[in-house]
């Protein structure tokens, strides 16, 4: 029993974590519609953000996609094929918890472990203008994933496409851990929760 027990050990902390995997594509909406997310955590920007939030949340969005996130749907593998190439980080379809509250959720588009042991992220995203820098919102969305997972930093990938055509190869940048940053997050998130919890 000790020796089962032992080998069940062997998997690393974040992979003791996953919820679903997107593949299961029921499974996995259900299971992030009972948390939050690194999407709902994008919008996360104020107190007065948590009540937008909470109102999606128990009413769901109107939004069902557009070209422009089918354009991202579909470019998604081959960005995450040059990803591998360039920078060695494997695409991921794992949803996973935080450490400390299951209800705090993320699927990052990609995951490594470095040779110190370091674990590593990617986020991809298309965009149909020239970035000078990432976008806030994006970057809560990379800070949010680094709590869930306890990762160091994650490599941006972002693809520029005109009129749905790609342009170029893609870009990408590190984004190193922001505790200060995950801490508002978190905190913000915990109202939502209450708020969620409270029927407010």
């Amino acid at each position: 029993m000790k020796a089962e027990a032992a080998g069940a050990d062997r998997r690393l902390p974040h992979e003791r974590r996953i919820v679903a995997d997107s593949g299961d594509r029921v499974a996995w909406l259900r299971a992030r519609s009972q948390g939050i997310t690194a999407t709902d955590a994008a919008k996360l920007a104020s107190p007065a953000s948590v009540r937008g939030a909470v109102w999606e949340k128990r009413h769901g969005t109107r939004f069902g996609g557009s070209a422009y996130t089918d354009h991202g749907r579909a470019r998604e593998p081959e960005i995450a094929k040059w990803v591998l190439r360039e920078h060695g980080i494997a695409g991921s379809t794992l949803l996973f918890h935080a450490e400390t509250e299951r209800r705090h959720l993320a699927t990052p588009d990609g995951l490594r472990v470095d040779a110190g042991g370091r674990l590593e992220l990617c986020e991809i995203k298309t965009t149909s203008k020239p970035w000078r820098a990432i976008p806030r919102n994006y970057l809560r969305q990379v800070w949010w994933q680094q709590y869930v997972l306890g990762a160091e930093r994650t490599l941006v990938v972002w693809e520029r496409h005109e009129d749905f055509v790609p342009v170029g190869d893609p870009e990408c940048r590190w984004v190193d851990r922001d505790d200060d940053q995950i801490a508002v997050l978190v905190g913000l998130a915990g109202q939502l929760l209450a708020a969620l919890g409270s029927g407010r």
